[in-house]
């Protein structure tokens, strides 16, 4: 009987070659652009007097968390409790994980991490703050915990406010409990199209967390962290009085949604798509070998890099339909072609690695954790 195939393995590319070597979909970073919008983002953090700790949901990638703490990340942001374990498991120790930890499972996990980390958890609720504390106590151990605080987006969060008291109250009461502050996140304003119009209303939502910290103070109840500010809203949030961190992580990728939608500038796209022309059914259409399987279109559509007259049209799920324009420079089949993601978070999420290029060579292959990840 044969030997089954290992084809993922025949399909690895070798450190050096370049993109047109490459198989297509690939998704690909410009490792010195990626660099420079770290830099550029420690930069501003430091200027505002404000720490930095991105959210690792748009890579979940252990080497790109460590990069991000080696240049001046005070720490990483996790959605899931399986993304912290990942930065954990690369050495990384401070860790918010910025959703509540539900179930016994997930408890024992946490446990777990904290004998290798120094987690944070965000609680809106006594429910999930009362069985963290017993399984910490339990342990002989202790947890961080913040207090999320709904300043407009209507999804998790106390409101603003005197609401937060009774459960600050009760975290600095219950043994394996360490009460150390207050976030928040003001998600629903990042596509105010009209600037001063979305910092004044940014600015708006962000006072009501500060006085949410001030009326914990006023009661004697320390909150040293005031954590917000996801890609879209950071370069505002930041100036904000009292603002300990902002969590912004997409910004070091960059993408269509974070600049055309919610106006932040001055940042490179790191991230490509890399896909190939695989037929032109008439003169206005072409079909490239990416679909839905791979670039995410649910926030944004993909922008064609340097083709004028390109545009993604729709999306199948294996292929892409792009418009051509009468105008546009010759498109043929077998064609490679760059691509933009319209939202570099969910898209990241259909892949398993980054081929991580400089000065036009393959210089790193760069593995992005999968579904245990998401638990």
């Amino acid at each position: 009987m044969p030997e089954p195939m290992h084809s993922s393995t025949n399909r690895q590319p070798e450190i050096g070659c370049t993109k047109d070597e490459l198989d297509t979909p690939a998704l690909c970073i410009d490792l010195d652009v990626m660099d420079q919008n770290i830099r550029l983002i420690v930069e501003a953090c430091r200027a505002a007097g404000v720490a930095w700790r991105p959210h690792i949901k748009g890579h979940r990638c252990g080497a790109i968390g460590v990069r991000e703490v080696e240049a001046g990340a005070l720490g990483l942001t996790c959605a899931k409790l399986g993304e912290a374990e990942l930065m954990a498991s690369s050495g990384v120790r401070d860790l918010l994980i910025a959703n509540a930890i539900v179930g016994d499972r997930k408890l024992a996990r946490l446990v777990e991490l904290s004998r290798h980390a120094d987690p944070i958890v965000a609680v809106d609720h006594t429910d999930q703050l009362r069985p963290l504390a017993a399984a910490f106590a339990a342990a002989g151990r202790s947890v961080r915990v913040v207090i999320e605080v709904d300043i407009g987006l209507a999804r998790g969060g106390v409101e603003p406010g005197d609401a937060a008291l009774p459960l600050a109250r009760e975290a600095i009461s219950l043994e394996g409990i360490d009460f150390v502050g207050l976030m928040a996140w003001e998600g629903h304003l990042i596509r105010i199209a009209d600037r001063d119009e979305k910092e004044r209303s940014i600015h708006d939502a962000l006072r009501g967390l500060l006085d949410t910290k001030l009326r914990l103070e006023v009661e004697g109840i320390e909150c040293p962290i005031v954590s917000c500010a996801g890609t879209g809203s950071f370069q505002i949030s930041l100036a904000h009085p009292g603002i300990t961190e902002v969590e912004a992580g997409g910004a070091i990728m960059m993408d269509v949604f974070y600049r055309e939608e919610c106006g932040v500038t001055g940042l490179g796209n790191a991230l490509t798509l890399l896909t190939t022309v695989v037929a032109r059914p008439g003169p206005g259409r072409a079909i490239v070998d990416a679909g839905r399987k791979t670039l995410n279109v649910e926030i944004a559509m993909p922008h064609v890099c340097e083709r004028p007259g390109v545009e993604f049209e729709r999306m199948s799920a294996e292929h892409g339909q792009l418009k051509v324009a009468p105008n546009a420079a010759r498109l043929s089949i077998g064609d490679r072609l760059e691509v933009v993601p319209g939202y570099a978070d969910l898209t990241v999420f259909l892949h398993d690695r980054f081929y991580g290029f400089r000065d036009g060579r393959l210089a790193e292959i760069l593995p992005i954790a999968g579904s245990d990840a998401s638990q």
